[in-house]
């Protein structure tokens, strides 16, 4: 099975023969921020380790979208939906509401939290098992909801 870094490369070729300068655009600045965090970490990533860098782009993304809207930028926040569903297409598939709040319950009973004071614990065992499968936000408040 192809490593995910192989996948973009030639993803990257395809999008060039094919003149799909958007994909292309995209991927290239993908491959740019793995670029970057190798060189920061001084290794090669592992699969694991670009899904958390895609999915911070996504993030980065989902963020600016909110502020073109109350910008009235309505054509930057298309391309930056195109942007995002490219990036997703590397990403794991993402947990539903339910998904995440099952895995909320399992984790609470697991470490018996009962409280906000708890919420730490909680959510330093639930992201490694939900790592670029939701967004860290919206877990955050589901906890916070099951532990007020």
């Amino acid at each position: 099975m192809k490593s995910l870094k192989e996948q973009l490369v030639e993803d990257m070729k395809k999008a060039m023969k094919e003149k799909d300068k958007m994909k292309l655009s995209v991927i290239r600045m993908a491959r740019a921020a793995i670029k970057n965090v190798e060189i920061n970490k001084r290794k090669d990533l592992s699969d694991d380790e670009v899904v958390e860098v895609l999915a911070k782009e996504v993030k980065q993304r989902r963020e600016s979208i909110e502020e073109y809207k109350k910008a009235g930028k309505e054509n930057v926040v298309k391309d930056l939906d195109k942007e995002i569903e490219i990036l997703s297409k590397y990403l794991p598939e993402q947990l539903t509401k339910e998904e995440i709040e099952k895995i909320v319950d399992e984790v609470i009973s697991e470490v018996n939290a009962e409280s906000m004071k708890d919420m730490g614990k909680v959510m330093q065992i639930i992201m490694p098992r939900i790592r670029g499968r939701a967004d860290g936000k919206v877990v955050n408040n589901i906890v916070r909801k099951k532990l007020s």
